[in-house]
């Protein structure tokens, strides 16, 4: 197990901590001021340093500034004066939790519990370095531009402390894949990591989800439910799109971050939790704080450690190593091989991606299916209209425009424009749904809706 060093000036308070950590089996030293504590460091390395800010010789934040009797130390303070600015100042300092005085011997012992020694969780993020700057993969990630390369360096430093993650990017960028690369790399890694999309669930439901309730809190509820904050202790919670959240339960979000309880609906009893939170959103937060629809103050408690995920367009070179990835994995999964013409990969480096990753994801599963041999040319890849307006007309008959044509005079609806377009596109691939939405570049959800519509 590990060895803890407790920093308190309070005779009584570091013997009660000092029982309670070695109760968990750990060793454990005490010291009451900071020259004691420097000089026990010196000799002894603690694996965690539970550290008082009021001291005798000074602040507790004075060992901060001697990085290097910190390497190997993980720091938790130790406040009677839990206040925002506090808090976030000492987890921007580096310390991987606080605890409020006086000190709850469940929290304290589900603190214990992660106990991991720094120097172990810095030869595993060595090890993940040195693959991502050879292989240009991050756990989940695959990408080597140096927009991903921060983002990989923000994941390593965050993941081994408590701090709160808030994620912000554009839709299909990987949100998740940060939550989970977050928690896989942290102590918690062995207890559990839940998501829940708060725009899915209807507001009715949402609270009891993440809270849980108590048999007969409403109609319907017919038994006990535990909620997701219940089923993630000692893990990692993800709520995706918070700022969907309704206005009154982002109040009790905030709750549970400043304090650590929460209550099911339908009960009066509080109940403690030790999550660690990251959320995350596609939205412009500034503007959803403006709209209302995002609390200010929850904000601030949520943007401790802001990670902004980069749209696929800003992560040069990486279209074509993720693409190479994707079909490597659909050719695993059927059992044929095939790969990309040259003109095939200058098509997708070329397509802007506004639906991203998730969207180049399902353009070369697609093109996959679509390929009647073992090479994947450009007919089934999407192309950026852009570049197609400034190549201005083609004549007719050229190599790029074989196939029948339509036209469709100025001033049609767009409804009609649409149905001639879907019906002469049906008709020219024989009645093939895959290849018709392959080529209008719709889903076959889509298609299917449409040509109900057209009664076909």
């Amino acid at each position: 197990m590990g060895h803890a060093l407790i920093v308190e000036d309070e005779p009584d308070a570091a013997r009660m901590l000092a029982a309670l950590v070695a109760r968990e089996g750990h060793t454990v030293a005490t010291a009451g001021s900071l020259a004691d504590a420097r000089r026990f460091m010196a000799m002894h390395a603690p694996d965690l340093l539970l550290l008082d800010l009021n001291l005798p010789d000074g602040n507790g934040f004075a060992l901060f500034s001697d990085k290097d009797l910190l390497a190997d130390t993980e720091v938790v303070l130790m406040t009677g004066q839990a206040s925002l600015e506090t808090s976030i100042e000492a987890l921007r300092m580096g310390a991987a939790d606080y605890l409020v005085k006086p000190v709850s011997p469940k929290h304290l012992s589900a603190l214990l519990s992660r106990l991991m020694r720094p120097s172990q969780l810095k030869a595993e993020l060595a090890q993940i370095e040195e693959a991502w700057r050879t292989s240009g993969r991050f756990g989940p990630f695959i990408g080597a531009s140096q927009a991903m390369q921060r983002v990989y360096q923000q994941i390593a430093r965050v993941a081994a402390t408590s701090v709160t993650v808030f994620v912000q990017g554009e839709s299909g960028t990987g949100k998740e894949l940060v939550a989970r690369a977050v928690h896989d790399l942290s102590r918690r890694r062995d207890g559990p990591f839940l998501a829940i999309n708060c725009g899915a669930i209807s507001p009715q439901l949402i609270e009891s989800e993440i809270f849980g309730h108590e048999r007969g809190s409403f109609t319907g509820a017919e038994r006990q439910h535990q909620g997701l904050f219940e089923r993630s202790h000692g893990g990692t919670l993800f709520l995706d799109e918070v700022t969907e959240m309704p206005a009154a339960l982002q109040v009790k979000l905030l709750r549970v971050l400043e304090t650590g309880t929460f209550m099911r609906v339908g009960s009066s009893e509080l109940r403690q939790t030790d999550v660690r939170l990251i959320a995350a959103t596609n939205r412009d937060v500034e503007k959803a704080v403006a709209a209302g629809t995002l609390r200010e103050d929850l904000l601030y408690r949520l943007n401790v450690f802001p990670i902004a995920m980069p749209p696929l367009r800003e992560r040069d070179g990486d279209v074509a190593l993720l693409a190479e990835a994707f079909l490597a994995q659909m050719s695993q999964k059927e059992g044929v091989q095939k790969h990309f013409a040259s003109t095939a990969l200058a098509r997708l480096t070329e397509y802007s991606w506004p639906g991203n990753v998730r969207e180049l994801r399902n353009a070369v599963q697609r093109a996959w299916v679509m390929a009647g041999g073992t090479e994947i040319g450009e007919e089934w890849l999407p192309r950026t209209p852009s570049s197609a307006a400034a190549r201005g007309p083609e004549p007719a008959g050229s190599a790029g425009t074989a196939g029948p044509r339509i036209s469709i005079p100025v001033g049609t609806s767009l409804a009609d424009a649409e149905r001639q377009l879907i019906l002469a596109t049906f008709e020219h691939c024989a009645g093939q749904r895959e290849r018709t939405a392959a080529l209008l570049g719709i889903s076959m959800k889509t298609l299917y809706n449409r040509l109900k519509e057209y009664k076909l």
